[in-house]
């Protein structure tokens, strides 16, 4: 058995919950993330990253679940959020402003239909881990 890990062109998605499928994707497309597939599960992608929407809600798993986006402009992303009235169109809480976070991240909070939190966050110069 070999010790050396693959290496090529791997990468990791997570499986997000829906509980109204129809309404998570309408909530990612508003967004501007890519829908590259739509059939039994819904595969989105944004940037270099990617994730499946799935036809499965548990609330307890949805409202623990989280999601990070890093970004180059997070005033930008915020512009662009703060433009769609997501809590009118989606049914979901205001997002809440972007601030510095304890842990030096300055980041802004919004919520899926499903519960789903993401944390959208700029990304520091020269922090190797906020590539």
């Amino acid at each position: 058995m070999s010790s050396t890990m693959p290496s090529g062109s791997e990468s990791a998605r997570p499986f997000l919950p829906t509980k109204d499928f129809e309404l998570s994707k309408g909530f990612y497309e508003a967004l501007g993330f890519v829908k590259e597939l739509d059939g039994e599960v819904a595969i989105f992608r944004v940037g270099s990253g990617s994730f499946l929407l799935q036809r499965h809600f548990q609330e307890e798993w949805a409202a623990n679940f989280m999601m990070q986006l890093l970004v180059d402009d997070l005033d930008a992303w915020w512009a662009r959020i703060g433009s769609l009235d997501l809590p009118r169109r989606f049914g979901v809480p205001a997002p809440k402003a972007p601030a510095v976070q304890p842990w030096g991240l300055r980041i802004a909070y919004l919520v899926d239909p499903a519960g789903v939190l993401w944390h959208v966050a700029q990304r520091r110069p020269g922090v190797v881990h906020d590539r």
